[in-house]
């Protein structure tokens, strides 16, 4: 994976394939962006503090700025809608570029209105949530929701370049934090076992002296994946790890449940799986987070209620659903699950949790 590299008080993860890009994390750097853009468009969540919104306006003039509804609510086609007709009406040309700024939901949603305008326009990638920073900011995917599922309408988007500043993390709630984490740990599990415990330890907390490191260390999990298979060709599906029930947890709640909380159901339901699939036991690292993150109880679901959900599932083909399993930490393949298994990891799993 590429090495993180300090650069003063930034470090600094470059990001390659046909498409290179540069992360920069660190602290103070709302206030220092610069892009090489005449006209930028600046795209926010309506709860976002009001002094990041000021700082990113004081540091790139935009000539216009677009609200949006906070978390999941800005990831449909009407607000995609809204969004574009605004960059019309500003005049906004091909030259121009678009700034995400907020939660992964609004990069998403960003990244996406850029990939779309003028059939592309430059975008740039400013993630104010541990989750949006560690996973949905990395990686050129943008796009909404549908009824039908998460993420079904959208396109490879890669940002020109993406800050972190790890600043924006001291406003969030504890709960918020620790729904990013799953991103972080979902990392240590198929790549980089280093980071399982540091994620769990004392030190990754809003600011502690190691955390922009341990995040640097998490976003250099996914910029090496995607810099070798950018569109998902292989290897860029292990990212997914635990996301097949974590989608159908977030569409059949209608969302009540956070994106962080259901990965981090998906990734032990994903471990019962693997070892029932012959894989090393690694559901003790899995209940381990799940003690960690306290996410939310769900309400009582059957197997039925979820997979037509998880039969949707983007890595799914022609042949049906693949999941992503471990055989070992940092192992993670591809395959097939025998409903038999499914079913009895899923009764298991409705016991544990």
């Amino acid at each position: 994976m590429p090495a993180t590299e300090p650069l003063g008080q930034v470090l600094t993860i470059e990001v390659g394939g046909a498409l290179p890009y540069r992360v920069e994390v660190g602290s103070g750097l709302l206030a220092h962006l610069e892009v090489p853009h005449k006209q930028v468009a600046l795209i926010y969540p309506s709860d976002l503090p009001n002094q990041f919104v000021e700082q990113v306006r004081a540091a790139l003039s935009p000539a216009v700025m677009i609200v949006v509804p906070p978390r999941d609510a800005c990831k449909t086609l009407s607000v995609l809608e809204s969004v574009l007709s605004e960059l019309a009406q500003a005049n906004l040309t091909r030259d121009s570029a678009v700034v995400g700024l907020g939660g992964g939901a609004v990069t998403d949603l960003a990244g996406f209105a850029a990939a779309s305008y003028l059939r592309g326009v430059a975008y740039y990638s400013v993630p104010t949530t541990l989750l949006g920073m560690v996973d949905a900011a990395v990686g050129g995917k943008t796009g909404v929701n549908l009824p039908e599922g998460k993420n079904l309408v959208g396109a490879f988007w890669p940002p020109k370049q993406v800050w972190v500043d790890v600043d924006t993390l001291a406003t969030l709630p504890p709960a918020t934090f620790r729904e990013g984490a799953a991103e972080a740990y979902k990392h240590g599990l198929i790549a980089d076992p280093s980071l399982l415990e540091r994620v769990l330890s004392p030190e990754f907390v809003p600011g502690h002296a190691s955390l922009p490191q341990i995040i640097a260390d998490a976003i250099a999990v996914k910029a090496g994946v995607v810099t070798r298979d950018l569109t998902e060709q292989g290897e860029r599906a292990y990212l997914n790890f635990g996301h097949t029930l974590a989608h159908a947890l977030e569409a059949v709640t209608h969302q009540a449940i956070t994106h962080g909380e259901a990965v981090g159901y998906g990734m032990h339901y994903a471990a019962l799986l693997s070892r029932e699939m012959g894989g090393k036991d690694l559901t003790d690292d899995t209940r381990a987070f799940l003690k960690y993150q306290k996410p939310q109880p769900l309400p009582p679901l059957t197997f039925e209620d979820l997979w037509p959900y998880m039969a949707r599932d983007k890595k799914a083909d022609a042949e049906g659903v693949r999941f992503v399993l471990l055989c070992d930490l940092a192992q993670p393949y591809l395959a097939r699950v025998p409903e038999d298994i499914l079913r009895r990891a899923f009764g298991i799993w409705v016991e544990e949790i």
